[in-house]
């Protein structure tokens, strides 16, 4: 692929270090080349990343606009004070913090600002969809917190909120999250409200995954019933990866306090610019069109993979993502990950609620649509793309199969091309 999407500045950084170069162009090869079905993941428009690569980059700007510890710092104020005016419309949010790193550094202030080391916290149980930073031992929120959990019903994988309630009120959680990494359904925050109201907890909603179909205003929105909610912005939010935290007005020192000086020092003042950057985009009619089209891909991939044999967690999804329990095939999620990336499709193995299987091994595949709909793939394209999964998974183990779906992948993607020109 040619190098000059990559602007002038290219040419230096191919003199003075062509390894990394080369690896830069490969890699833009790589997304352009294959299925990119990551639920996680998304391709950011030229403008995101002309901001992340900006000379916004070079700045120390610890603390906040007009209360900074460095001076020179007036332009970056500028940049932050946009960034925070755009979350606070497009969300309806009282406060914004555009500060985190990224979306665990969001949950960590979180922890930090509404719970102290030990108190006891409920959250969605990690191998019913939940998230590394909802409790696991080997996470900081499971050594430094009691973490309780709650998960979905056998009988139809959604959450139980009955459970859910009564879990609330046997360990009098201090803070109750809601939100998860593999959970396709839609959260009912109404009803969370109430339980936390009924314990006197915090409700933390966690909406990392969904939090750009929030923005496309294609599902409800956790903001007006949730004290504090924390996101990424490299999902479906099409902006650059980093973090970001929504809360009432009353928590909003808490919040900025546990971002700095309690967890960060400078933050990514080129990061919080393509933050603003994608917010904006957010604010047009095309992006809620691409939102609700997001959710429709998803319930078509999820329906072709079903004719294909695989059963969708849940019976669908209400989402951008889709969890397939593949026993149906013979494989498990290892080898099925493996397969597919070996045909051109980049999709990720995944626990299945109540999986036989460790977390290594999984009973299940991830698939999203966020990537796929961005280049301007539809419903049509969702049974081709369902197919080549099939096939990646049954056959992929034989090569010559697994070129002809490489070459199927190629020719797809080759008429929805990312970045083009």
């Amino acid at each position: 692929m040619s190098s000059n999407f990559f602007g002038p500045d290219f040419q230096a950084l191919q003199g003075q270090d062509p390894e990394i170069a080369a690896i830069l162009i490969s890699e833009l090869d790589r997304q352009r080349q294959n299925l990119q079905l990551i639920a996680s993941e998304n391709f950011t428009s030229s403008a995101v990343l002309a901001a992340l690569g900006s000379t916004l980059s070079n700045k120390y700007a610890e603390g906040y606009p007009g209360k900074r510890y460095y001076g020179g710092c007036e332009e970056v104020d500028k940049a932050e004070v946009i960034g925070v005016a755009r979350a606070k419309e497009l969300f309806g949010a009282e406060h914004a913090n555009l500060q985190p790193h990224s979306g665990a550094s969001a949950n960590v202030a979180v922890y930090q600002a509404f719970a102290k080391p030990g108190d006891t916290v409920l959250a969605m149980s990690l191998p019913h969809g939940g998230h590394l930073t909802h409790g696991s031992k080997v996470n900081f929120s499971g050594k430094w917190f009691n973490v309780e959990s709650y998960g979905v019903r056998q009988a139809d994988e959604l959450i139980d909120y009955g459970e859910l309630l009564e879990t609330a009120k046997r360990v009098r959680p201090k803070m109750i999250c809601s939100g998860a990494t593999a959970y396709p359904r839609l959260i009912d925050f109404k009803r969370i409200r109430e339980i936390c109201d009924e314990v006197g907890a915090i409700m933390w909603v966690d909406a990392a995954h969904f939090i750009g179909l929030v923005a496309g205003k294609a599902i409800p929105s956790p903001v007006p019933y949730a004290d504090v909610v924390s996101f990424t912005t490299h999902k479906v939010l099409r902006g650059p990866r980093g973090g970001m935290i929504l809360s009432k007005a009353a928590h909003a020192a808490a919040i900025d306090k546990a971002i700095f000086p309690g967890m960060q020092g400078g933050p990514i003042m080129s990061a919080v610019a393509a933050k603003a950057v994608a917010l904006k985009e957010c604010q047009q009619s095309s992006y809620q069109a691409y939102a609700k089209q997001v959710i429709e891909n998803a319930k078509a991939l999820a329906s072709a993979l079903e004719s294909e044999g695989m059963r969708a967690v849940s019976g669908g999804t209400d989402t951008h993502l889709a969890l397939i329990d593949i026993r149906g095939t013979g494989m498990n999620g290892k080898v099925a990950d493996e397969r597919c990336g070996r045909s051109g499709i980049t999709l990720n193995k995944n626990a299945i609620p109540f999986d036989p299987e460790s977390p290594a091994v999984a009973s299940g595949i991830r698939v999203g649509t966020p990537a796929v709909t961005t280049q301007g793939m539809g419903v049509e394209q969702m049974p081709i793309i369902g197919n080549l999964i099939a096939r990646a998974i049954r056959d992929g183990e034989d090569e010559g199969k697994c070129a002809q779906i490489r070459s199927e992948v190629h020719a797809l993607t080759a008429k929805f091309p990312v970045y083009p020109g």
